[in-house]
């Protein structure tokens, strides 16, 4: 396992057998060498020519211009180059200025997206704080935070950053944000402890880390790691060793304009040589050579694509994904794997109480997700359920607040476990305002230590009741009765192991299991601070609370098993949490039972052979509790397979992963500025089933991109071969340059335009997804060898015979067989274009008139053409003649031939 991240591993300044966490404070104190009260000015001062600044220093980047260059080096720039200096060459100032602006818009589009990539670390760095509160030589005071070492003493409060990675000596309730750092969107408890040297980071609760921000309470803490020794100095290591990837679409699109350029080059050179042979002379072969370059070169293809991509991007924008690179459009096509995060995306990310049991064997599940109050429970009588008294320990033993406007919670405070037991109250008819009945006066919080938070409330009668909410076998360990229906019975060891095993089918189940317990007592406050209550809790019940997995999830993840997609859950939670949720989705079949090599934990990942990853890596389901770098691990062995990897994130952890995926997917809700930058997309509703929504953008994207890159090569081609064919036979040029430049950037731009609107095919979700060494003219070849073989003998037969009507040594003659040759091409292209709107399917099937930006560009592209052919001034232009009706009607008739093939082979293959 170790070998898919060992190159981004840094070594630490301190070398320490044990890791911090597992060591007690003497012992962190003594191995850095300080003390509570702070190093000198003269330590912090040696320590930092030892151990640098505490600042993240950026690498040094590829200045924009270097960037601009390589864009410029790209072939099918470097082939538009050519069309630009063959245009004025030719005298062709309009064609040159627009193809000058297709030119442009490709480089700068290039530019942006590369030099987009490097802004993660830029995101990262602003999250850093600038001032802390250091004890030196026995003082407190406030100073820059770049200046902070290995060793010094610092003092936190709520609202504070943390300037550092830290180890906590004295905690007083502190709770941290760490969603900065983890994108976990709860609170996190921190206080002195001392953890197993195998604690994972998101458990390490004596550790403060750098970047993260302190919510409540205070803390005094030492710096053991500063600058890029820190988790946060890590990450931002490996997000700048990861370089900007083309994306399988732009080496596709690139190997195939290098593929024109050399059978370019190759045919000029062959033809020259056999022109050099026949005697011809140097400024005709010259002139031949300028116009099948004219003719080689797609100059509408970089437009249309950029184009292509572009309505792409903004259709997915209007199903709330934002696509930040261009070619992710296509890339989200062709994914074969989705790795995601469960909280938010597969799931609501709304705590919801699902179901209740008390005694005896009495399961109530509640209806409704959220915090939607205004689904009010029904069915239940909540006296003789025994719910009356559970619902009041669920709101007095309770920290959260919500605030609620006609029947809506408006506004949520606190933890979100503890708002679902609120919402799930409040649908009992019991509000949060029953705390101002029975004041609190006396609390123990929750620590994880404990696992139990207990409150003492005043009651009318002056006595004082007692209220638990805990780990079930935690607060069984208390509790000497039950309740039912109102009374009190004696608990058993047989009552207490049923109600466990209860827990744990609940926790199966992927519930997150509270137990409740009361007890009216008068205690004594130091009472209270030994924890010391004895066994007489009365046992109220369990409560299940889950966060319920999106409606619209299972259906979409149905979708991507048909379409050969591959989901895979990567998550923070325990196995049990994740496999219940995975089987309600559909990720693993609710029958499975054999699970063993379908989910992996992170610690199991982190000791498995790395031989065994990569035989299983098609089958594993599930990664539970894993590590920032083992995420980019998992994505790293996917995409050595040959994998098109896509990888939800949130958190600045994430970002690693986030950048070196294929797809990097930010969530927009959630996500942090770091995450969002490291992305190609951005889920503004966190939504899974909008990724889902965008991969059938994507591959209805290649599939238009296909059908017009055969409706552009067609006329290339064919173009080549008629200039080809002319020049060994001695003809005259069918074509002239200006005549083909017009049919590449008129007659072909707008139709492929209109092309790449098209609608997606009924079966486009069905087929399984693209291999990543396959083509974009997979599948379509015959129509690229076909085409423009009809087409080129078609229009030289029509050359031919014009020539033979009206003579060869005729000027006009010529003139008038090149006019024939080039309505023709362009009527054929045209109609041409109705059958490159699916190579699968039939015109009568998909609907004549399905597309209306077709439609449109058809008849304005005919419009034009009479425009041309038949006004003096155009036709002087582009050396052109007036046609007679008869004429008009062979060529237009000659040039259905390429429909006509396309449609009967079509038929033919659906009738097999």
């Amino acid at each position: 396992m170790r070998r898919y991240f060992i190159s981004f591993c840094i070594s630490l300044p301190i070398n320490t057998p044990d890791p911090w966490h597992s060591l007690n404070s003497h012992q962190v104190l003594e191995k850095l060498d300080s003390r509570s009260s702070g190093l000198s000015e003269t330590e912090s001062k040696e320590r930092i020519k030892k151990y640098g600044l505490n600042e993240i220093i950026k690498e040094k980047q590829r200045p924009p211009f270097f960037i601009f260059l390589k864009q410029v080096r790209e072939p099918l720039v470097l082939i538009l180059f050519v069309a630009f200096f063959l245009s004025f060459v030719l005298n062709e100032v309009t064609d040159g200025l627009i193809i000058a602006a297709i030119l442009i818009m490709t480089v700068v589009v290039g530019f942006i997206q590369e030099y987009r990539s490097e802004k993660a670390v830029d995101a990262l760095i602003k999250m850093t704080t600038t001032t802390c509160r250091v004890i030196r030589d026995n003082r407190e005071k406030i100073m820059d935070t770049k200046y902070l070492v290995p060793g010094d003493i610092i003092l936190l409060y709520a609202g504070d950053k943390v300037p550092a990675d830290c180890y906590i000596i004295e905690g007083h309730d502190i709770q941290t944000n760490e969603a900065p750092l983890t994108g976990e969107s709860l609170p996190v408890q921190k206080f002195e402890t001392i953890l197993p040297a195998d604690t994972p980071i998101h458990d390490r609760k004596n550790i403060l880390y750098a970047i993260t921000a302190v919510v409540n309470g205070r803390a005094k803490a030492v710096i053991f790691e500063t600058a890029k020794n820190t988790e946060i100095g890590k990450i931002t290591a490996v997000i700048q060793k990861i370089t900007f990837q083309k994306t399988p679409f732009e080496l596709k699109i690139r190997h195939t304009a290098k593929i024109i350029s050399l059978i370019m080059l190759v045919i000029i050179g062959v033809v020259t040589a056999i022109s050099l042979i026949r005697g011809l002379f140097i400024l005709d072969i010259l002139i031949w050579s300028i116009s099948l370059a004219v003719a080689a070169v797609p100059e509408a293809l970089p437009a249309i694509i950029t184009t292509s991509l572009t309505l792409g991007a903004y259709k997915m924008a209007k199903k709330n994904a934002v696509i930040r690179s261009l070619p992710a459009v296509e890339t989200l096509g062709s994914t074969t794997v989705i790795c995601s995060d469960k909280t938010g995306t597969l799931t609501k990310g709304e705590m919801t109480v699902k179901e209740i049991y008390t005694y005896k064997d009495r399961m109530m599940e509640i209806t409704g997700t959220g915090y939607h109050i205004n689904e009010k429970i029904s069915g239940l009588d909540v006296e003789k359920n025994g719910l009356s008294l559970l619902a009041k320990c669920a709101v007095l033993c309770n920290d959260a607040k919500i605030e609620i406007q006609q029947d809506e919670v408006t506004k949520l405070f606190g933890d979100p476990t503890e708002i679902a037991l609120l919402v799930f109250a409040k649908k009992l008819g019991i509000s949060k305002e029953l705390s101002n009945l029975f004041p609190r006066v006396r609390e123990i919080p929750f620590t994880s230590e404990k696992k139990m938070m207990i409150t003492v409330h005043k009651s009318d009668d002056n006595k004082e009741e007692i209220f638990a909410k805990g780990a079930p076998e935690i607060v069984l360990e208390r509790c000497n009765r039950i309740s039912k229906d109102g009374n009190f019975l004696q608990m058993t060891d047989q009552i207490r192991d049923h109600i466990l095993a209860i827990n744990q089918k609940m926790a199966n189940e992927g519930s997150r299991v509270l137990a409740f317990a009361s007890n009216e007592i008068q205690i004594e406050e130091n009472q209270m601070n030994n924890l010391d209550f004895g066994n007489n809790f009365v046992f109220l019940g369990l409560v299940g609370i889950i966060d319920p997995p999106r409606e619209e999830v299972k259906y979409a993840i149905e979708k991507c098993k048909t379409s050969g997609i591959n989901v895979v859950m990567i998550t923070g939670d325990q196995k049990f949490t994740a496999l219940a949720i995975a089987r309600k989705i559909g990720i693993i079949d609710r029958n499975e039972t054999d699970i063993h090599n379908l989910v992996i934990s992170g610690q199991e990942l982190d000791n498995m052979d790395s031989d065994f990853l990569n035989r299983n890596i098609n089958n594993i389901k599930i990664y539970s509790r894993v590590l920032p770098e083992q995420k980019l691990a998992i994505v790293r062995a996917l995409k050595e397979k040959g994998h098109v990897v896509a990888v939800t994130g949130d958190g600045v952890n994430d970002a690693p992963a986030l950048k070196y995926a294929d797809i990097g997917i930010a969530m927009g809700i959630t996500g942090t500025d770091v995450a969002k930058e490291s992305s190609s997309m951005i889920l503004v509703d966190d939504n899974f089933a909008t990724i889902v929504s965008a991969i059938h953008e994507g591959r209805k994207i290649f599939d238009n991109i296909k059908k017009y890159l055969v409706y552009l090569l067609s006329a290339n081609l064919s173009e080549i071969l008629i200039l080809t064919f002319a020049v060994i036979m001695g003809w005259p040029f069918p074509l002239l340059a200006k005549h083909i430049l017009y049919i590449n950037l008129a007659t072909d731009g707008s139709p492929a335009i209109a092309l790449s609107m098209e609608r997606g095919e009924p079966d486009i979700m069905k087929r399984k997804p693209r291999k990543a060494n396959e083509t974009v003219f997979y599948g379509v070849k015959k129509w690229l060898i076909v085409i423009p073989l009809i087409l080129a003998t078609v229009s030289l037969l029509v050359f031919w015979n014009t020539l033979n009507t009206y003579g060869w040594d005729s000027e006009y003659g010529v003139q008038k067989a090149r006019t024939m040759v080039f309505i023709l091409i362009v009527f054929f292209e045209l109609f041409f274009a109705f059958s490159c709107r699916s190579f699968r399917h039939n015109i009568h099937k998909i609907g004549f008139l399905g597309n209306k930006f077709l439609i449109y560009s058809i008849i304005g592209e005919s419009i034009l053409l009479l425009f041309i052919v038949n006004y003096p001034y155009t036709q002087e232009i582009f050396d052109l003649v007036h046609l007679e009706m008869t004429e008009w009607i062979i060529v237009i008739a000659l040039s259905t031939t390429g429909f006509i093939y396309s449609e009967t082979i079509k038929w033919l293959n659906l009738k097999k």
